[in-house]
């Protein structure tokens, strides 16, 4: 398979998701207020921000935790994706520089479950606790008639919106990002909270395995226990980082796109990644279970690099040195140049751009 064929027969086509996206903020952006709009940033990047006065901004992003609350269902384990809920939102937040303040939830479920919602609760405390966020609010509804569970009726779904703040002359938005800049990678933690539907059927289905089979690729680990492993939150480091003398022009979440996430940021320069981080055993397992070509692991998955740093090459030993305090694995991945709006891997030559990712 190449392309995205591998996650379209599992049932996700991001290039119908790209399509059905582009209609619908091609409405939302017609919106008049009869005011001139509050938005700082471009649509696409990974958050924005609301001008409030007259140096400062609102920054606001949301996300879900995705068919991970699958496996959560199925193995009866709740405690852990409200880190994904609150992961997810919050270091998108920060890839504009702003500091996250706060998160309020959305909780969706087929029949409500204090056991299972004090889970949740604990969760999205530990994420809360970890991101330096309050949740001041949420919603709990109760749809029985929309969400079925795996088993029934423990059907969940978990979104969040996170809020942040920014002085308008601090934003990172990559417009200053150019050739010759650095890219540091920061580990992922596992899969994160993208691809799970691709993992679950390469895992399950084409491999034949059970959520509670212990394969010896993960070290002791139960194969839903690999999945489980909460998304890692960047916030603290990072913004320990925007503190410091360090120049930081651009920062991105890898997520649902993979290393293409760069081209969020700034599409007048490429991107080179020559010394990727390595891969967790897993991501190797889903390949060789599903028969996926490189190209798409890279689209789908983090491949083992969660978050990106830009930094001018002056600043790059400063940087590396600071991050890696936190995450002893981070290091240079690789760099910026003059060919606009392309993405290679080299070590697997991959090239791609907006249209995706394929053997040069």
């Amino acid at each position: 398979m190449s392309g995205q064929d591998a996650y379209a027969a599992a049932g996700v086509s991001t290039s119908n998701a790209d399509s059905a996206v582009g209609a619908l903020v091609s409405v939302l952006a017609t919106i008049d207020t009869g005011e001139p709009s509050r938005a700082q940033l471009r649509n696409g990047h990974y958050a924005n921000v609301l001008k409030v006065a007259d140096n400062l901004g609102i920054a606001i992003s949301t996300d879900g935790v995705g068919s991970k609350v699958i496996i959560a269902e199925q193995m009866a384990k709740f405690d852990t994706v409200g880190i994904d809920c609150m992961a997810m939102s919050v270091n998108d937040l920060i890839c504009v520089g702003a500091k996250p303040i706060a998160l309020v939830d959305y909780i969706a479920v087929e029949q409500a479950n204090g056991e299972m919602l004090a889970q949740i609760a604990t969760g999205l405390k530990i994420g809360a606790e970890e991101a330096g966020v309050e949740i001041p609010g949420g919603e709990l509804a109760q749809l029985p008639e929309l969400i079925k569970g795996h088993p029934t009726p423990s059907g969940f779904d978990l979104v969040g919106a996170a809020f942040g703040t920014i002085a308008l002359d601090e934003i990172v938005s990559g417009d200053s990002i150019e050739p010759g800049d650095v890219i540091i990678g920061l580990p992922s933690s596992g899969i994160h909270s993208n691809g799970l539907t691709l993992a679950r059927k390469a895992l399950l289905d084409d491999a034949g395995m059970s959520l509670e089979d212990s394969p010896p690729e993960l070290g002791g680990k139960s194969v839903g226990e690999e999945l489980l492993t909460p998304t890692a939150i960047y916030v603290k480091p990072i913004l320990e980082l925007l503190r410091s003398p360090v120049e930081v022009r651009g920062l991105a979440h890898l997520t649902s796109g993979g290393v293409l996430n760069l081209l969020r940021l700034n599409t007048d320069v490429g991107y080179e990644f020559s010394r990727p981080l390595e891969a967790q055993p897993l991501f190797g397992m889903i390949q060789q279970a599903a028969g996926v070509s490189d190209a798409e692991m890279h689209e789908v998955f983090n491949m083992g690099c969660g978050f990106c740093v830009v930094v001018p090459p002056e600043h790059a030993d400063a940087a590396d040195t600071l991050l890696r305090t936190h995450y002893p694995g981070a290091h240079v991945i690789g760099s910026v140049n003059d060919d606009a709006g392309r993405v290679a891997v080299t070590p697997t030559g991959l090239v791609g751009d907006k249209d995706g990712l394929r053997k040069s």
